[in-house]
Order: C-alpha cells, then structure tokens, then sequence
C-alpha cells in the first residue's frame, strides 16, 4: 500500500518541482517591474501632496508600497517558499 501511494505522490512532486521553478522565475522577472512601477508611483504620490491632494496621495502610497518589493512580491516569495516545503516534504515521503 505504501508504495502505491509513493507512485501516487511522485508525478505531484515532479509537478510541484516544475512549478515552483517557474513561479520563482516569474517572480524574479516581475521584481524588476514592480520596482519600477513602484518608483513611479511614488513620484506621483510626491506630485499629489504637493499639489494638496492629501487622500489621492495616500491612496498612491499605499498602491507604491504594495508593488514594492515589500508588499506583494514578499507574499509571493513566501507562498513559494510554501510550496517548495510542501515539495521536500513530498520527496521526502516518496524516498524516505
């Protein structure tokens, strides 16, 4: 029965393997792109409080700090970082 369900769990460690390898290409190249929107963004929140805009400003910020590699990239870092224990926890059954 046991080595059924290491059959059963290999092809789902194989797809976990592939997927956490693109995910966490992705999230490098979408780094360099949310870093700059990030840039952007904030210049506009500068340009808005100078202006006086103060919730248009806060609103601007908020997205800034959001795109930020602070913001979302980490949660996605982290839900990689997720799958990949999942991963080794998966291997881990089917060769230990």
């Amino acid at each position: 029965m046991r080595f059924v369900l290491k059959l059963i769990a290999a092809p789902l460690a194989l797809a976990l393997t592939v997927l956490t390898a693109f995910f966490s290409f992705v999230l490098s190249m979408s780094e360099v792109f949310l870093s700059l929107a990030s840039v952007l963004v904030f210049v506009a929140a500068a340009a808005l409080l100078f202006s006086g805009e103060r919730a248009g400003a806060a609103a601007f910020l908020s997205i800034a700090f959001l795109v930020s590699p602070f913001g979302l990239p980490r949660l996605a870092g982290w839900l990689i970082e997720r799958l990949e224990d999942a991963n080794s926890a998966l291997k881990g059954f089917i060769f230990g």
